[in-house]
C-alpha cells in the first residue's frame, strides 16, 4: 500500500511538472520521474502477486533502459535546438523554420 501511495506522489510531482513548467530540461525531468513512478509501481505489483524475483528484475532493467534511451535522445534534441535557435523555453520554439 506504501509503494502504490509512493508512486502517486512521484507520478503527480512529474505530471505537475510537465504541465506547469515551460523550461525544456525540467518537462524532460518531469518525463522521467512519471516513468520511474511507473517502474516502481510494476516492481510493487509483481513483487505483491508473488511473481519470480528474477522475471520482476529483468522488466525493471528494461524498463530503465528504455527511459534512459528516451532521456539520451530527448536530451541531444534539446542541445540541439537550443544551439540553434539560441532559446530553451517552449513558447520560444513553436515556430520551427527549416
Amino acid at each position: 500500500m506504501t509503494a502504490l501511495v509512493l508512486c502517486s506522489l512521484v507520478f503527480g510531482v512529474g505530471l505537475y511538472v510537465v504541465l506547469t513548467r515551460r523550461e525544456i530540461i525540467a518537462i524532460l525531468a518531469g518525463v522521467e520521474l512519471m516513468l520511474g513512478s511507473a517502474n516502481i509501481l510494476l516492481v510493487a505489483l509483481a513483487s505483491f502477486a508473488g511473481a519470480d524475483g528474477g522475471v520482476i528484475g529483468s522488466v525493471a532493467l528494461a524498463v530503465l533502459v528504455v527511459a534512459a534511451a528516451e532521456a539520451a535522445v530527448g536530451l541531444a534534441l534539446v542541445v540541439s535546438l537550443a544551439r540553434r535557435s539560441k532559446r530553451s523555453r517552449v513558447e520560444e520554439l513553436l515556430e520551427v523554420k527549416g
